[in-house]
């Protein structure tokens, strides 16, 4: 018990740590841009009601596309954390198992195909192909003996997500809406409004709530699953809701900026360095990181060449394809 209440104390200490890096980033992100602001611009623009250029600037412009950055980079981190503790394969990642590709997939159909369907269509959209590119990836793994192992699923994934993107991209060509299409999948924030974080919002912080509530289920499950059935746990039933938590997140984040790899992959193994291997740690702490990793990648996107930007999509990448090489070098072993 007093382990217990020792290791509950410092991850509060690691948790409070977690939320300031977390504020810094949140206040460098709406500080810095093309627009020169002040602290003090952004103090007025989030506590009263005076007007101004700048301070318009700062509330409809940078704190609705900054507000997205934060749920995404959460769902994103917390939907790879599940990930890898659902398959026990430290490569895991919605970008790598085909669930952004897929719901990209669902969002260039939506666009040729149902071109009046509102914002909320498009989500459902995203959540049914990421739903489908997980599946197949998955069914593709299992269907020969000795199925999931990690090799098999990262190479099925890549194959998928090839697969999807074409599909994608051939639509957009033949329908002639690459523009509109590649306008979303190019990862980026660029445009981000309030009605849009009203409709996605909620979806991604209901998912991230009850992947917290399945977070013991889910520490046990990703240690093994003959003693999780020991225990008496519903295997199936904890496994299908944190699979259906899972296509909420990152259709989500998909719906809302576009494809985005490797934050799924790179934030969950950065955190259990910091906090274990226990998922009732790792998740909130995936989120608050994955929320300032995306702050920061966001910012730098948008001050490196001001006032042009650089996709975010690419900062996350030059910054996850070293990791990902790391972690494939080192047998998913190398921050764990």
């Amino acid at each position: 018990m007093m382990k217990k209440n020792g290791t509950s104390i410092s991850f509060l200490y690691k948790l409070i740590a977690g939320l300031i890096i977390f504020l810094c980033m949140f206040v460098i992100s709406m500080v810095f841009g093309a627009a020169d602001t002040t602290i003090k611009d952004v103090w007025l623009a989030l506590t009263s009601s005076t007007s101004g250029d700048k301070i318009s600037i700062i509330r409809e412009i940078r704190l609705p596309r900054e507000v997205a950055a934060i749920f995404v980079g959460a769902a994103l981190a917390v939907s790879g954390a599940i990930m890898q503790g659902i398959t026990r394969n430290p490569l895991a990642d919605p970008g790598l198992l085909g669930l952004t590709a897929g719901a990209n997939a669902g969002l260039a159909i939506t666009i040729a195909f149902i071109p009046s369907a509102n914002y909320f269509i498009t989500m459902i959209a995203c959540f049914i192909g990421a739903a489908l590119g997980a599946i197949i990836v998955f069914g593709i793994s299992a269907a020969k003996k000795g199925g999931f192992s990690p090799l098999r699923i990262v190479l099925a994934g890549a194959a998928v997500s090839a697969f999807l993107t074409a599909i994608a991209e051939g639509i957009g060509l033949y329908f002639k809406i690459s523009k509109d299409v590649s306008m979303w999948t190019a990862g980026g924030l660029i445009g981000t409004t309030w009605g849009q974080l009203q409709i996605i919002v909620p979806f991604i912080v209901i998912g991230i709530i009850v992947s917290c509530f399945l977070a013991r289920q889910l520490t046990i499950l990703s240690l093994n699953e003959e003693v999780a059935i020991g225990l008496g746990q519903k295997i199936a039933t904890i496994k299908a809701i944190l699979f259906i938590a899972i296509i909420v997140l990152a259709g989500a984040a998909v719906a809302l900026v576009g494809n985005m790899a490797f934050i799924g992959l790179m934030i969950p193994h950065i955190v259990r360095v910091l906090v274990g291997s226990d998922y009732r740690f790792i998740l909130p702490m995936s989120a608050i990181i994955g929320a300032s990793f995306m702050l920061l990648a966001d910012t730098l996107g948008r001050t490196l060449h001001s006032p042009f930007e650089t996709p975010v999509v690419a900062i996350v990448a030059l910054l996850g394809l070293p990791f990902f090489l790391v972690i494939v070098r080192k047998g998913g072993k190398a921050f764990t």
